[in-house]
Parts: C-alpha cells; sequence; structure tokens
C-alpha cells in the first residue's frame, strides 16, 4: 500500500508507464493475440488505482477538520 506522497508520485508513474504498455500492445497486435498479457497489465492497472484511492481517500479524511 502507499505509505506517503513519495510512494504515491512512484505509483502514478509506474500507472502511466502501464498504461502506455497497454495500449502500445492494443496497437501492435490484433485481437485475441496477447490476451494475457493484455490481461495481466489490466490487472496491474486495476490494482494501482485501488491502493491511489485508498491513499487519496485517507488524505482527503486526513484533511478533514475534527468536529
Amino acid at each position: 500500500m502507499i505509505a506517503n506522497a513519495e510512494e504515491y508520485t512512484k505509483a502514478c508513474q509506474e500507472l502511466r508507464h502501464l498504461e502506455e504498455w497497454l495500449e502500445r500492445l492494443q496497437k501492435e497486435h490484433a485481437n485475441g493475440e496477447k490476451g494475457l498479457t493484455k490481461a495481466g497489465v489490466r490487472k496491474m492497472i486495476a490494482r494501482l488505482h485501488e491502493e491511489l484511492a485508498v491513499y487519496e481517500g485517507t488524505a482527503e479524511v486526513e484533511r478533514q477538520p475534527a468536529k
């Protein structure tokens, strides 16, 4: 899990890299080719989205003033 701003930045960079990789795979290989690779990249992207969302949600809660 992402614990600080530095890890958040690295995760965002990794996400961009994976999205670019998936885009290249989709352009270079017809449907049905490299299917397992594409699925694996999509799964890594989804995991990063979840981790980023948890970190962002936690940061938002921490910024809220106590009532």
